[in-house]
């Protein structure tokens, strides 16, 4: 087994490769080492016949993982000069995709909270876990930032436009919502996990499944369908939101007033994102949004949105430009714009 100096245990038990997540006190947030030991444990196991299957999870009560260090990303962007965020995220994306193309049954047990990062690791698995404690959600334009690590992909495949909406508002879905969504597969009720776990050490991944396994409660979202394909189906953020505060149903409304709280920038940009992503593979989304990441570094409102959200937690966030009129074109496509090295995944 491996030293936990990562932040991530790793070790064979029977068929299956475990990984654990274990900064738990983080809420198993990820940062560059554990990107690196999780590759590495991948390439371990790709090549040991005796591993049947990869199973992730997080140590701890709260989640699998709430998302990549971001206060490491905010002191980058803020005092330096961004190349340990930018080869983060380089390492970050090439491991979501290779967990897309395992070669073997990933899978990944989303129990608890599941968000940014904690998506890219699990969501591109094949056999993807919740419970009746998931909660899964891509929040990034809380913080001036952009769904990433797939999340572009992910949500612009989803029904309708029900990702648009879970892009943009940074909403929190359970696990029938994931399902629907397509960023899982399978319900069991979270007080079955450790017998689960015992059973794919001992038994192949369909088989221990099977013994699990429970219908999942009924989905919200389809409720909500009418006035979310309706509303977000707009060409503009602004339409969006003047589509959502005159739609006859309170929930449009509110969706409508958390818009106007997230950043006005990264809400243009994310809605761009996701149009392209509808024709792209994976691994063409993701250099997209490795573009996107590294062109937010230089920005104002992606170290203005961390500080109030996580460092100081006011919930007060000066956006900059503080408006969607505000934003122009070029300001949106300046995160497009080509780097000097991409990240080349799709090429």
């Amino acid at each position: 087994m491996c030293t936990n100096v990562t932040g991530v245990q790793c070790w064979k038990d029977g068929l299956v490769g475990r990984i654990v997540l274990d900064r738990p006190k983080a809420l198993n947030a990820l940062n560059h080492e554990m990107v690196l030991r999780i590759d590495a444990a991948l390439d371990e196991w790709e090549r040991d016949p005796a591993v049947a299957a990869v199973v992730i999870s997080g140590a701890g009560e709260r989640g699998l993982c709430a998302g990549g260090d971001i206060r490491a990303v905010h002191d980058d962007a803020r005092d330096g000069d961004g190349r340990a965020s930018a080869a983060f995220w380089r390492d970050e994306y090439r491991v979501n995709a290779r967990i897309a193309r395992y070669p073997k049954p990933y899978v990944a047990l989303m129990d608890g909270i599941v968000m940014g990062g904690g998506v890219g690791i699990s969501a591109h698995g094949d056999v993807r876990i919740v419970t009746e404690r998931s909660r899964v959600a891509m929040p990034e334009t809380g913080i001036g930032f952009v769904p990433d690590v797939g999340g572009t992909y992910l949500l612009a495949n989803a029904p309708g436009e029900s990702g648009t909406h879970l892009a943009l508002t940074g909403a929190q879905i359970g696990a029938a919502d994931a399902v629907l969504c397509g960023l899982a597969d399978h319900y069991v009720p979270s007080s079955e996990l450790p017998a689960l776990l015992a059973d794919f050490a001992a038994l192949p991944v369909t088989e221990a499944l099977a013994r699990h396994e429970q219908a999942a409660p009924a989905p919200e979202l389809p409720a909500d369908r009418h006035w979310i394909d309706a509303c977000y189906a707009a060409d503009t953020v602004e339409e969006i939101v003047d589509n959502l505060s005159t739609y006859d149903d309170p929930r449009a409304k509110d969706a409508a007033e958390t818009l106007l709280t997230r950043c006005p920038t990264t809400l243009k940009v994310t809605l761009r994102a996701l149009r392209a992503a509808r024709e792209l593979t994976l691994e063409q989304a993701l250099d997209q949004e490795y573009r996107i990441s590294c062109h937010a570094l230089s920005t104002h409102d992606l170290v203005e949105g961390v500080r109030a959200q996580i460092i100081d937690k006011d919930r007060d966030p000066r956006w900059s430009p503080a408006t969607l009129g505000d934003v122009s074109e070029a300001d949106v496509a300046r995160y497009f714009a080509p780097l000097e090295e991409e990240l080349g995944l799709g090429a």
